[in-house]
């Protein structure tokens, strides 16, 4: 079982009699974790005949902890979102990859493969945003631009810009509205001119539930991830796939530069990459699936970014997209969201 040390990682017992064991480090998001444990670092262990450290936080505080360590790294299989692995590749933190290496590569997803360019990646799960609604309130929601209709007014929640989930909105309110620029400007137009007519900007998924549950919103752009969690309001609520499409976002594994376990990152890598793997965390509803051969039953596929109709929805962020602009993005929204 995972124990959480006053380190800050997370660390399967070591007993004296495994102490020559090698030991890979990995750094990866906080959420999940136990199951993480069941599903790929229990098994892997037993495969590999080592030992897994799990270093835990967000992504601007792990790429910082390997920056201040680039000389002497610590951690070895880095997980990341696309734009973040992007930054710590541009940073020289990452190394690029032999996906000659990788025997379950050729089963994945063509944008999964090399995501960010370089090399230096692999996507390893996916999510979709889509439009979730009150089917007793609301007659349908067919596009991103419904969300500006006059009977959503007071009704409707939207990320907040400095979420991970923020510009995925963005780019798809910019779609909607016949943006033409990369820096989104016709998206952020808009989502600004109708601020008022927003309960909140949220900050987290957890704070959805809530008001879908209170009936304080009747509609808001959700990651399909929470949509289980969701369900459990017990109120009426349908996930829409928009005409324009659905947002996505991408979480990837890249091996850190001067690893002194890079023969294991691959490994484990592979693995996590495999059919069996891939479709254990998608029946726990851990992460969905980029590897193609999984098949999941109706009742798991609902609440996964799963099946032909939704994976083709998918519209991504580029990553360098992304990082060219947050911070202009962070500076006009709160500007924009402060003004009268």
């Amino acid at each position: 079982m995972l124990a959480l040390l006053g380190t800050g990682l997370l660390t399967l017992a070591v007993s004296p009699a495994h102490a020559e064991k090698r030991t890979l480090v990995l750094s990866a998001y906080p959420i999940a974790q136990p199951l993480f444990n069941k599903y790929v670092y229990a098994p892997f262990k037993e495969k590999c005949g080592c030992e897994i450290v799990v270093e835990t936080g967000n992504n601007a505080d792990r790429i910082a902890k390997l920056d201040a360590r680039r000389d002497n790294p610590v951690v070895d299989l880095v997980l990341l979102s696309d734009f973040g692995m992007l930054e710590a590749s541009r940073k020289g933190l990452i190394q690029p990859l032999d996906y000659s290496k990788l025997k379950n590569y050729s089963q994945i997803y063509p944008f999964a493969r090399n995501p960010i360019g370089g090399n230096y990646a692999v996507g390893y799960t996916i999510y979709s945003v889509g439009l979730v609604y009150r089917t007793d309130k609301i007659k349908s929601l067919t596009s991103w631009k419904d969300l500006w209709r006059d009977d959503m007014k007071g009704r409707i929640a939207l990320p907040d810009v400095s979420t991970t989930q923020g510009p995925l909105a963005l780019q798809m309110a910019d779609i909607a509205w016949g943006g033409k620029t990369e820096n989104f400007s016709t998206g952020m137009q808009k989502i600004l001119a109708i601020k008022n007519n927003v309960v909140t900007f949220s900050k987290n998924s957890a704070q959805l539930s809530s008001l879908f549950a209170q009936d304080e919103i009747w509609a808001a752009p959700v990651a399909r991830f929470t949509w289980a969690q969701l369900m459990k309001t017990g109120m009426p609520l349908k996930w829409s796939i928009p005409a324009e499409g659905q947002a996505a976002g991408m979480n990837v594994m890249g091996i850190v530069n001067k690893s002194k376990n890079a023969d294991l990152a691959y490994q484990l890598m592979d693995f996590w990459l495999s059919k069996e793997v891939q479709t254990a965390l998608a029946m726990d509803l851990v992460d969905s699936p980029v590897n193609t051969q999984v098949v999941l039953p109706k009742d798991k596929a609902e609440f996964n970014t799963y099946g032909g109709e939704h994976i083709a929805s998918l519209k991504f962020v580029k990553p360098e997209t992304l990082l060219k602009h947050r911070s202009a993005w962070l500076e006009q929204w709160n500007k924009g969201i402060s003004s009268k």
